[in-house]
């Protein structure tokens, strides 16, 4: 069918038929075009008017030049911009489209937010006034004739350029029942991502607070600023306001979060918090961080539901990392919550400096680095050995490369030399100052066989390598090497000990063969196991550490990847006569309905590394879509050495395109900050549609069928 094309030119002289539209035009494309005595065109049969952004779709349509009005018979569809649509049976409009009336309308808005209206008008392409309305962003259809919400108003006006919509004469329902009534009302629109106003409410129930309601309200300062406050009350009579404030900068942003709280659970009249963090970009490629985490008490955060840390750490630092140079400064202050350390004997002030090169030097080959560490740590206690301050510097400089033989072999060299500098301050067990050098080189070869076998491809790499390490001078505080963990990653490690306050020496054989099977279905098996041979035990490690002999205890390491979305990891430690001093078992599955993670631990106790006792723990957590648009989730800790949970939970949740409910009930027995057992209930509801809200989402009702 031949389609024809107009240009109205808006002054609208005499009319003229070109294929050259100007900016200020509207085109018109129809199957049937005519023009009366009376200067009146008719437009019909799959009719499109264009104005700028704004595109308009209708059956008829007809214009006369004296009443300046297209007067268009639907169904009408018209797209204003991206994120506005209108949908109506007949409208009266001006040429532009950016005036008029609509009737029998409905207005779509970010493809989720509907408004149906007897009337709609439009005034100067800003403002859109609805009469007579029901907003919702539930699917309304045949088979789901009744929104789970509505709002019914008198009127409703759209402030386009504000992104605004202002209710007069507002009804809330809930399955056609009326619940709430609000003479006026206001809320964004759903392209609104930061509007001031109240935020979806909580409700908490615990059993040292009893039950609260949370109503956040929102404030946007500006396009960087935005603070938000949080009353809380509840049937306990405690009174809480916490407030967030965030701004960001050109180079850098910082956020700024706390409360003040009256309660009856301790004898304070106020309790409360202040956590700060924020980043800079204070030239030269430099990074400025800083981190600060206060609480008045032990309890407080378990008892109003925050981040329950056991170990408050509040930092600045200074940081810069290129290509091959990295250098870091900082300052650190720790607060332990756990009732089981003192302030006063742990280090709360530690100050650290680094700076790391790397070179490849074309006289010999490989990659060296070179390095200078420094690290200072202050206890508030002056009590002899309990006490104890130490300064420590360290200057190290390692070396390595590797080589592929003609035969598939890969060989490899690597060495390192430091020197320690510590001062140590109220520890008469130590020299004031001791001087340590120490070193080692090494010498590796692998022999990776690759074999592919049908569909899949197998791969087998024995591993040996032979090191050699010295040290010399008295012997040092020990601060961070106390807790040893000997597994696969540091199986070809120079030490095995995880900080520098210790290190070995002696010579010793690393040996280790690798088996990896990878599938062409897109699954994956690999097998790593490995030992240490020394000619002697020098007693540098604990009994139970499995490093304690001539031969170390069996290391090994096992996981298997489905294409399917299951992952099984498991790690051990043990003996020739297969007792297991360390077993670590994690299972993981992430499905499009499921998402399941669980592990189990066992440790043998070794007092030697402050763990007097065994442990032995199970963990889950899980979130499963049992129905459409419905989740539940589960989470639970289990001691087997205490035989009894430390925590549990359970949620439920509901989700689609209009509403998303949450409830959740979570259960701890006990804590390193407390031994009082509490029960912990939340629920929140949320309306989809208003303010941010994704147009993407899988949870929309079905209306098929």
């Amino acid at each position: 069918m031949r389609r024809f094309f107009l240009v109205l030119i808006l002054a609208f002289m005499p009319l003229a038929a070109t294929a050259q539209a100007t900016p200020s035009a509207t085109s018109l494309i129809a199957d049937y075009i005519s023009v009366n005595g009376n200067n009146t065109i008719i437009a019909s049969g799959n009719v499109e008017v264009l104005h700028g952004t704004t595109l308009m779709r209708a059956q008829r349509i007809q214009y006369t030049e004296d009443g300046q009005l297209l007067v268009i018979e639907g169904p009408i569809y018209l797209v204003d911009g991206e994120d506005t649509v209108f949908i109506a049976d007949s409208a009266t409009l001006s040429k532009d489209l950016t005036n008029g009336v609509m009737r029998s309308a409905r207005l779509v808005l970010n493809q989720q937010l509907q408004i149906a209206a007897a009337e709609i008008n439009r005034v100067d392409g800003r403002f859109v006034e609805l009469t007579k309305t029901t907003a919702s962003s539930c699917e309304v259809c045949a088979k789901n004739p009744v929104p789970l919400w509505q709002i019914r108003a008198k009127r409703i006006i759209h402030d386009q350029e504000e992104r605004q919509l202002y209710f007069e004469g507002a009804q809330f329902q809930v399955l056609n029942v009326p619940v709430m009534y609000f003479p006026r009302l206001r809320l964004p629109d759903p392209s609104v991502k930061r509007s001031t106003g109240f935020l979806t409410p909580k409700f908490r129930n615990t059993d040292r607070l009893g039950n609260g309601i949370k109503a956040p309200y929102f404030i946007a300062i500006g396009d960087s600023r935005d603070l938000t406050l949080e009353p809380y009350l509840t049937s306990t009579g405690a009174k809480s306001l916490s407030a967030r404030y965030r701004q960001a900068f050109k180079n850098g942003m910082v956020q700024v979060e706390g409360a003040l709280s009256h309660d009856n659970l301790v004898t304070e009249d106020i309790r409360g918090y202040l956590f700060a963090n924020g980043n800079f970009d204070i030239g030269r490629d430099f990074e400025l961080t800083f981190d600060l985490e206060r609480v008045t008490d032990r309890a407080y955060l378990a008892d109003y539901g925050l981040p329950t840390k056991d170990r408050l750490d509040s930092e600045i630092s200074i940081a810069r990392t290129k290509p091959v140079e990295h250098v870091d400064a900082g300052l650190i202050y720790f607060e332990s919550l756990r009732t089981n350390e003192e302030n006063e004997l742990i280090p709360t002030v530690v100050a650290s400096a680094n700076y790391h090169k790397r070179y490849h030097p074309e006289w010999i080959g490989g990659q060296a680095n070179l390095k200078f560490e420094g690290l200072g740590y202050l206890r508030q206690s002056n009590n002899d050995i309990a006490g104890r301050d130490v300064i420590r510097a360290t200057a190290f400089a390692d070396w390595n490369t590797s080589h592929r033989f003609s035969n598939g072999m890969i060989g490899a060299m690597s060495a390192y030399g430091a020197v320690d500098f510590y001062h140590v301050f109220q520890d008469s067990t130590f020299s004031n100052s001791i001087t340590r050098p120490h070193g080692a080189a090494s010498v590796e070869l692998r022999w990776p066989f690759e074999k592919i076998s049908g569909r899949a491809n197998h791969m087998i790499e024995p591993i040996v390598q032979l090191v050699y390490a010295a040290s010399s001078g008295p012997s040092v505080p020990n601060e961070d090497a106390t807790q040893i963990d000997f597994d696969e990653g540091n199986l070809f490690a120079f030490s095995r000990f995880p900080g520098a306050d210790q290190v070995e020496y002696g010579p010793s054989l690393n040996t280790g063969i690798t088996y990896t099977r990878r599938d062409i279905a897109g699954w994956s098996a690999s097998v790593t196991m490995g030992r240490i041979f020394s000619p002697q035990d020098f007693g540098q490690f604990g009994s139970l550490t499995g490093l304690n002999s001539r031969k170390s205890d069996w290391v090994f390491a096992a996981q298997a990847e489905t294409a399917w979305g299951l992952q099984l990891a498991n790690r051990m430690l043990f003996d020739d006569r297969l007792e297991f001093a360390k077993n670590e078992l994690r299972l993981s599955i992430n499905t499009d309905r499921l998402q399941l993670t669980s592990g189990y631990i066992w440790i043998e106790a070794d007092p030697s590394q402050s763990l007097p006792d065994d442990t032995s723990e199970f963990s889950l957590s899980s979130s499963y879509e049992f129905r459409p648009d419905w989740y539940a989730s589960t989470s639970w800790n289990y001691d087997f050495t205490a035989s009894r949970a430390s925590k549990s939970g359970i949620g439920l949740q509901y989700r689609n395109e209009c509403v998303t409910i949450d409830l959740s009930v979570a259960r701890s027995y006990s804590s390193s900050t407390s031994t009082d057992p509490s029960t912990d209930i939340g629920l929140s509801v949320g309306l989809n549609g208003f303010g941010g809200g994704s147009k993407k989402t899988k949870n929309r009702r079905n209306c098929t069928g």
